[in-house]
């Protein structure tokens, strides 16, 4: 297909008139300003009737290239990129050459190479590490995807197929992101490639751990909470490797209530990163597997000059939303952003992602993080969206208030005597928790010991349900 040279660009724009075609401006003397969608269209109309489609075509797809040079922001470029994106996903991509031209655009937003077959049916998107392989049906249907990476064969993904068929090009670019992200580590290509092998060999070392005390019959809520690194989803083509470390019990019964829907507890990724210093990296798998009789705490090979290499690069665990953690509970691994007061004996952080260089560290840091995330949904609990607009007369006041670490406390008014009540609820870590109830020694028993708000709290971890257990025995004295 021949387009104008850019030379002639501007001119052409100039001779139908300078519509854009974004839809809801108009371009004059390279100002925007606003027109109406009838007025739009009718001055189309007019401006195209007299010329042939094919040359209309050629000028849209001539200035989808141009943003590729110049900022995306810059009018009109800008303007005509977001309209043939909009035209795309409203053409619904039904045909090869529609598919092809999303493909095309979609790679040029994430900054990667595309090259269209001669025959047009097969799209290869590029970049200095990798390769992904899109072959088309000549009505546009996906055949099949392929994904090679560094001097590795290519294989087919079955994830992509789907997504592709989908037409869910925000997901396909955002693999496309993750996979352009996994190399983003400083040097040449030989560098970035040890990168990878490095990353390679993390994964095989977590799966193995994950496959320690193990059985036949485990199930995933019980991997999820028990097991050393949680339940683990193995990275497949561009998607990176997942570990779902916590879950909650309202989840569980959720998941139980509505069968055959996939409940999703708490996740990280796990990749590599780029970073401005070196870090001695594994090459090759670390860990050593127990024989018959040992205990099943993973054993590490020594990380030797011939089994590492210092890369300028470390492995993270990324949360998918940032996890509110006290300071108290952060290894020194942690990165922290949104850093709290100094005065407080509770500062704490969002943290967004933890590096690490060592598979060992993996199965503590797990165990950290359940921890948090307990002691969060037991916070979180006490939060509602809703609001009461009715007559809060007969409600009930609670106080929570932060003790130290991942203890607190929850004050109320006692049922009988009008006193005020304590529960002291202490996370000891994600599957234990003790609590302690305190009373005016002249009050009345609420019937309700130590050990049946420890049982509540872990069966619901919910305050406001425990809370309602409490008062509900109270009652039962009340009436007595």
């Amino acid at each position: 297909m021949s387009v104008p040279p850019s030379s002639q660009l501007i001119p052409h724009l100039e001779d139908r008139g300078g519509v854009s075609c974004h839809g809801c401006s108009r371009i004059e003397s390279g100002v925007v300003t606003a027109i109406s969608t009838n007025a739009l269209m009718e001055q189309l109309h007019l401006k195209y009737q007299q010329r042939p489609w094919t040359e209309t075509l050629k000028l849209v797809y001539f200035c989808m290239d141009n943003p590729h040079r110049k900022p995306v922001s810059n009018a009109p470029d800008g303007l005509l990129l977001s309209c043939m994106e909009k035209i795309e996903r409203t053409l619904n991509a039904k045909s090869v050459f529609s598919v092809m031209n999303m493909l095309e655009l979609l790679c040029r937003q994430k900054g990667l190479t595309v090259h269209v077959s001669p025959s047009g049916t097969a799209c290869y998107i590029t970049s200095m590490m990798f390769y992904v392989e899109i072959q088309l049906e000549k009505d546009g249907d996906v055949m099949d995807v392929k994904l090679a990476h560094f001097e590795e064969a290519p294989v087919v993904c079955d994830d992509l197929v789907q997504l592709l068929r989908m037409k869910n090009y925000d997901a396909f670019g955002k693999i496309l992101e993750d996979l352009s992200n996994m190399y983003q580590i400083p040097g040449n290509s030989e560098m970035k490639a040890k990168g990878y092998l490095a990353l390679q060999a993390l994964e095989k070392d977590i799966y193995s751990m994950s496959l320690l005390d193990r059985t036949q019959d485990l199930n995933r809520v019980t991997e999820v909470l028990n097991g050393k690194v949680g339940h683990l989803v193995p990275r497949t083509g561009g998607t990176p490797m997942n570990i779902e470390f916590y879950i909650s019990p309202y989840q569980v019964l959720e998941a139980e209530l509505n069968h055959g829907s996939q409940i999703c507890g708490t996740k990280a990724v796990l990749t590599i990163e780029g970073t401005d210093k070196l870090h001695k990296l594994p090459l090759s798998p670390l860990i050593i597997e127990p024989q018959a009789g040992e205990d099943s705490n993973p054993s590490f090979l020594q990380l030797t000059d011939e089994l590492s290499m210092d890369l300028p690069a470390h492995f993270v665990l990324k949360f998918h939303q940032p996890v509110p953690m006290s300071s108290s509970n952060c290894s020194k691994h942690c990165y922290f952003i949104n850093k709290g007061s100094e005065k407080s004996g509770l500062a704490g952080a969002l943290v967004s992602k933890i590096p690490f260089s060592h598979p060992k560290c993996v199965p503590g840091v797990i165990e950290i993080l359940r921890h948090q995330v307990a002691y969060n949904t037991l916070i979180s609990s006490c939060v509602s969206e809703k609001q009461i607009n009715e007559d809060d007369s007969e409600l009930l006041y609670f106080e929570v208030v932060p003790y130290k670490n991942t203890s607190f406390s929850v004050f109320f008014i006692h049922p009988v005597k009008k006193n005020l009540a304590c529960v002291v609820i202490d996370v000891i870590t994600s599957r234990e928790v003790q609590c302690h109830l305190h009373l005016n020694p002249q009050d009345p028993t609420l019937n309700s010991t130590d050990d049946f708000i420890a049982r509540a709290v872990k069966r619901c971890m919910s305050i406001p349900v425990v809370m309602r257990a409490v008062f509900r025995n109270a009652a039962k004295v009340k009436a007595d």
